[in-house]
């Protein structure tokens, strides 16, 4: 192997932990959000505001299901790439 296929491979390592290291980061700060809204959702609902406590619930829900899809694909994509 050359020099320029082993930099090349190099490369492709690190491009591959970075996009890994990003999507990573997206889901963190996604279930973040989602633990926000419960919190809302749990102070509007103690405080009496059911409008509110329902909405901040319902936003916490589709973004927890959205975390739930994004972290299976990133397992899957996991276990493909080994």
């Amino acid at each position: 192997m050359s020099k320029i296929e082993a930099l090349k491979m190099t490369i492709l390592q690190y491009s591959n932990l970075i996009d890994s290291l990003l999507f990573n980061l997206k889901l963190k700060i996604m279930l973040r959000w989602t633990i926000t809204f419960i919190v809302i959702a749990i102070i509007a609902a103690v405080l009496g505001f059911g409008g509110i406590a329902g909405a901040a619930a319902g936003i916490a829900k589709i973004i927890f299901f959205i975390f739930i899809v994004l972290f299976v694909l990133s397992l899957l994509k996991g276990v493909v790439k080994k």
